[in-house]
Parts: structure tokens; C-alpha cells; sequence
């Protein structure tokens, strides 16, 4: 795991200069501190900062190829790379380390863009070419390692993440007001877009290609659902291939040269995960928990009860209310963008907690959710289709009541709120957003703190729907809506890869590994969500591994305290002063006004709803983002002569016709 960062003249004659390098290395120094490399030639410059998982003494990048006209800078792991290996030291390459980054190298090489389809891992990807001048960027599949670009000045300018890309001096923060927009709808921006304007994300299973001036990007890989029937097969046979699956992507993620942990959450995948390195691998493990003090979001004990019975070293970081708004402009900061949840903060002290115990690696449960309709949204929206067929029925919204038990517990007067609530819309089965929607038009009601020229820039489109998308099965049109959006943009990224890496501490995701992605896909909906029981399959498979009280339990979505967070005996001594109507007014992101009503109300005790709650925390993580990177963008001193920095300059090649 790395961070890489780079500057390719297009048709700007500007000199690349190490200094700049260094000082866009510096930005991401977190990602990988322990060793640093730069490459430069008078049109393009590579810079790595590097966390040392595999080959410890060998792997120090850049790394070039045999006669020196490819150099490559690589964030992230290649699962398969030994295997890859063999296959291309058959074909005649030769290898002068034992890392994965020059077995992608050599594949690139072979095989072009193409070899991309070989690959099993989670990467983002840098090869300059110095005989055709050209430059070749790539991320994985599902988009667990982030990579951004932009064009300043004549140059492509790209980076792990956008603070690299600001420390060039040609580069200036703007938030883009059809991004906070989208924000404020689905949670995240909607890629290639991104929080500034003129950044740009690569999109997940992309890549792009720069040479002569111009700048080309490319789907390699994208999510596909069957449009035709399976031929039939046991659900036996469908388990069987499945165990088979996850635990050979468990079992090669545990590659590296350092120690491995894992993340126990108390719910059924990461229990699952836990499970397959114990009974698979025999491999020692130690697994990490985050506890918190409000006991409506804590799971200790669930995970006490998986720590016990897998034999771990389990350690636990606490998240008092407190904690998390005072680390949560650190968690601003990394995720370089607005988030409306505080999810991520628990996350970035459960990394700390990591690193604190000498870990580089851990893996996680994430993906079987999306994979295998683990969440709510995908039940309520089978049950709203059910209800549409008779919408008079008294009968059939009951069916609510297994996803929200609470409900028995309330008025009837609420009941029938939250009935109407989920009413609203749903004749219209054939709506590509169908699942979606009821989640995106409530978001609408955040909205009202929008300053008038945010207003006015607000996004009209909305996602992009991909062919055939509406010969899907509605189960998988939902899934690919949370897929793309709420998983690639939001949670691989704000609350998996920047957390992690804010500490450098790798995520390793078995459920991501693109073979079970696409198992699950291909998967006839019933082996996913059978009547309501979510995530059938794995459940079956759980029966197996896990104490019935873990595998039986239902989902319970992760969460963290929002307003409690921030409005408490200890307020963070930052906020008040951040939602000042000065402050609100000089960020032009929201009306003064409205921001001082809701923080009026919250002072004086009164209660507010869920979305009001997610409101609060996207205003206060935009007015941080526009402190941090807009008004007041610091960055640090670059590296120095101190720091153990690879520098390396190309001999003069001939330039490819």
C-alpha cells in the first residue's frame, strides 16, 4: 500500500522539478512513510511514498523494466501477483525484486490494458512510458484505492488524494456546488465528479491513457447482472462454489510480509472473515473493535462473544460522543470531502488503534452487504413492490414491521406516518430509482440550508444507467445503484480507504474480490434475499463457522451518534465558532440564518429528526473542507535529505513514431 502522486507535461514545455515532487509527497506522507521514490525526465515525474507490506527490502519504488522505458508507481496490493509472476517469467521476463508492482509492470508491458483483466487486487496505478511519452493510469475494479487527476497549466497533475494534486502550485480549491449538492442527496458526489471543481476521479474499473497531448479515458470492467434466467443449480452446488470463492480470497489476502489482523464489527461478515483466516489458514490473528459509550450504536458484546470463539487477541478502541467531534476536522481533513454521517471518525481512531499495536494490515467484512442484500433499502423496496400489487391492503405494510420492530412500540399515529412515508411513490415500479428514491427525496429536506447560489447550481440529473439496465431483476438494479454509488463513492472511501490510511493501515476486502463479485451478480436473487432474510447464502455458510447468536442476528446497519457528537458537556471548541453566521456567510455554502435556527434548536434541548441530524453534519464538514483546503490550505515542508527518498532520472531514449 502506497500513495502515488505525478505530473505529465501535455503541452507545456514547464521543466518537472524534484522539488514539486517532493512536495506533493510530502501531502500524502500518512499513506506510506516508510521509504520514498521519485522519477523524472523533462515531460514527466512519478512520486511514491511507500508502505512497506511486501518484499520489505526490495520493493522501493519507482521500479522500471528491463531496458529503463517504463517506470511505475502503484498504490495497493496484487493478490495473484505469484502466480502472474510465473506466467510472465514463461514469456521471458526477468524480475530484479519480488514485489507485485513489477509483475504489473511486465503484465502492462506484455499485454497492455488488457492485462488489467488478469489482475486480482485493489490498485491504483501509474506507468510512464518513456519511449512513446505517454502516460497510462488505472484503478481497480470496484474502486477501493482512490486516484484523481486533473489538467493545469498545459500538465495532467494526479494523485492518491487531491491535497497531493493542490501542493502544485498551478492548482487552486473550489467546491463545486452541483457536488455538495449531490452530497446532500446520495451521500456522495456521483464519479468522475468530485467535491472541487476540475478534479476529477478516475472512475472505478477505468483507466486512462495520455499521450500526445490529449487525454483518453477507458471502461475496462464494469458491474453487469444477467438479463436471461441461470440454468438451474442446487443451492448445495451455489454453496459449495461459493465457501469455495471466499476462501481462496481470504486466503491469498493474508499475502505479505508483514503481520495480518482483522476487523470484528460484531455482525455477520467480518465474523465470517475472522472465521475463514482461523479454520482456513491456521495463521495467528489478532482482531480490532470499535465500542462506543451510547449502547443504541454499541456491538461489544457480539463482538466479545467472536473474539471468544475464534481465539483472538482482541483489542477495542472506545468512541465517546466527544471523541468523535474532536477528531472530526482529522477526518475532514482525509477525506477531502463533505460527508453527512460521522461514521468515518470511529473508523479513523480504530486505524490508530491499529497502528498503535504495530499492524500495517487488516481484513474486513466489507462489500457482503451490497453483494448479497444485507441492507434495509433492498427489503423495503421487495416489500413496497409487494404492497403496490394492493395498495389498500392493511395487511401488507405490516410486513414493515420485521424491518423496524421499534414500530410495534410507537403510536398508532406513527405508524401510520411511517406507512405513508413509505406509500409515497410506490405505483412507480418501473422508476430505474425505484429502491433508491425514498432515501434521495428525503435528502431533499437538507437542502433548505443551501445558500441561494448553491441552490441555483443544483445538479438536475442523476445517476447514469447503464445498458440493460432495465431488463435487470429489480433486486439487481438496486444492488447496482448501492454498488456504484453508495460503496464505491462513499464507503471504500470515507469511511475505508482515507480512515485507514490516515494511520497507514491497509483494508483488505475478501467479499471485493472481483471473481466473488461476480458470482454474486450472476447469483438468482432468492440465494441473496429470501422472503426478508437478507444475505442467504453467507447465512448458510455462517451456520457452519459461526455461534448461532452471530449468524441468526439480524443486520444492524454500522452508525455512530451525529448531534451528540458535536453538542455536548464538552463541545469541540472549534464548532461555534465554524457555524458562526460570519463564518457561514464568508464559505457562501449555506444561509447564515438557517444554520443559526438549527443550532438554536439543538441548544435548547429540542429534538430533531434523523435527516436534520445528517444536515448538521454536512454543514459542519463543509464549512471544515473550505477552512482546510479553500481559505486556509497549508501544507507541510517537503522532504528532505533526511527522508529516505529513490531518486531516479531516465537516460535519453529514442521517442516511439
Amino acid at each position: 500500500m502506497c500513495g502515488i502522486t505525478g505530473i505529465v507535461n501535455l503541452n507545456s514545455t514547464s521543466p518537472i522539478l524534484e522539488a514539486n515532487l517532493r512536495q506533493m509527497l510530502a501531502m500524502i506522507r500518512h499513506r506510506g512513510p516508510d521509504q520514498f521514490g521519485i522519477y523524472h525526465d523533462e515531460q514527466a515525474g512519478l512520486g511514491s511514498a511507500r508502505l512497506s507490506i511486501i518484499d520489505l527490502a526490495g520493493g522501493q519504488q519507482p521500479i522500471c523494466n528491463e531496458d529503463g522505458s517504463l517506470w511505475i508507481v502503484f498504490n495497493g496490493e496484487i493478490f495473484n501477483y505469484i502466480e502472474l509472476r510465473s506466467m510472465l517469467e514463461a514469456r521471458g521476463h526477468r524480475f530484479t525484486t519480488h514485489t507485485d508492482t513489477e509483475v504489473i509492470l511486465h503484465l502492462i508491458e506484455s499485454f497492455g490494458p488488457d492485462g488489467l483483466h488478469q489482475l486480482n487486487g485493489q490498485f491504483a496505478i501509474a506507468i510512464w512510458d518513456a519511449a512513446a511519452r505517454s502516460l497510462f493510469l488505472a484503478r481497480d475494479r470496484m474502486g477501493i484505492r482512490p486516484l484523481f487527476y486533473t489538467e493545469a497549466g498545459g500538465a495532467l497533475i494526479f494523485g492518491s488524494e487531491i491535497k497531493a494534486i493542490l501542493a502544485d502550485p498551478r492548482v487552486r480549491a473550489e467546491i463545486d456546488p452541483v457536488a455538495l449538492d449531490q452530497i446532500f442527496t446520495y451521500w456522495s458526489t456521483l464519479s468522475p465528479r468530485t467535491i472541487f471543481k476540475g478534479i476529477a476521479s478516475l472512475p472505478p474499473g477505468h483507466y486512462l491513457l495520455a499521450r500526445r497531448g490529449r487525454v483518453a479515458v477507458e471502461p475496462y470492467w464494469q458491474p453487469a447482472y444477467p438479463t436471461e434466467s441461470a440454468p438451474a443449480r442446487s443451492e448445495a452446488d451455489y454453496l459449495d462454489e461459493f465457501r469455495h470463492l471466499l476462501t481462496d480470497a481470504t486466503h491469498i489476502r493474508l499475502r505479505a510480509d508483514v503481520p495480518v489482523g482483522a476487523y470484528l464489527s460484531g455482525g455477520l461478515d467480518s465474523a465470517i472473515i475472522g472465521a475463514m483466516i482461523r479454520r482456513y489458514t491456521g495463521a495467528r490473528l489478532d482482531t480490532f473493535s470499535i465500542a462506543f459509550d451510547d449502547p443504541t450504536f454499541d456491538e461489544s458484546a457480539y463482538q466479545q462473544t467472536m473474539a471468544r470463539h475464534l481465539g483472538t487477541s482482541h483489542q477495542v478502541v472506545q468512541a465517546a460522543n466527544a471523541d468523535i467531534g474532536r477528531i472530526f476536522p482529522g477526518v475532514v481533513w482525509h477525506t477531502e470531502t463533505p460527508i453527512v454521517r460521522t461514521a468515518p471518525a470511529p473508523m479513523f481512531m480504530l486505524s490508530q488503534l491499529v497502528q498503535q499495536h504495530g499492524y500495517k494490515v487488516v481484513l474486513t467484512g466489507e462489500g457482503a452487504d451490497e453483494l448479497l442484500a444485507g441492507y434495509n433499502i433492498f427489503k423495503e423496496a421487495k416489500i413496497r413492490r409487494f404492497w403496490a400489487v394492493d395498495p389498500n391492503s392493511v395487511l401488507r405494510p405490516q410486513l414493515l414491521r420485521r424491518l423496524y420492530p421499534f414500530m410495534t412500540d410507537v403510536t398508532s399515529r406513527s405508524y401510520d406516518y411511517l406507512t405513508a412515508f413509505f406509500k409515497d411513490g410506490m405505483a412507480n415500479i418501473d422508476a430505474p430509482d425505484y429502491s433508491h428514491a425514498i432515501r434521495w427525496r428525503n435528502m431533499q429536506r437538507t437542502k433548505r440550508f443551501f445558500s441561494p447560489e448553491v441552490r441555483q447550481a443544483a445538479d438536475p440529473g442523476g445517476p447514469a444507467y447503464p445498458p440493460n439496465f432495465d431488463r435487470w431483476q429489480p433486486l439487481h438494479r438496486a444492488q447496482y445503484l448501492e454498488t456504484t454509488i453508495f460503496l464505491a463513492q462513499y464507503l471504500l472511501s470515507s469511511q475505508g480507504d482515507r480512515m485507514g490510511m490516515a494511520h497507514s493501515i491497509e483494508g483488505r476486502f475478501p467479499f471485493l474480490d472481483y471473481r466473488l463479485v461476480e458470482f454474486c451478480h450472476n447469483l438468482p436473487p432468492h440465494f441473496k434475499l429470501r422472503g426478508l432474510t437478507d444475505k442467504y447464502l453467507l447465512r448458510k455458510l455462517g451456520r457452519e463457522l459461526l455461534p448461532a447468536e452471530i449468524w441468526q442476528r439480524p443486520k444492524r446497519p454500522y452508525q455512530a451518534p451525529m448531534r451528540h457528537s458535536f453538542f455536548n458537556s464538552t463541545p469541540p471548541d472549534y464548532l461555534l465558532d465554524l457555524l458562526s453566521a460570519e463564518q457561514v456567510a464568508a464559505a457562501g455554502l449555506f444561509k447564515p440564518a438557517a444554520v443559526g435556527q438549527l443550532v438554536n434548536k439543538i441548544q435548547q434541548g429540542i429534538r430533531t429528526c434523523h435527516t436534520d441530524d445528517m444536515a448538521l453534519v454536512g454543514i459542519i464538514s463543509s464549512q471544515l473542507l473550505h477552512r482546510q483546503f479553500v481559505a486556509n490550505f497549508k501544507m507541510p515542508p517537503p522532504l528532505s535529505q533526511a527522508d529516505d527518498v529513490k531518486v531516479c532520472q531516465a537516460e535519453p531514449v529514442s521517442v516511439a513514431s
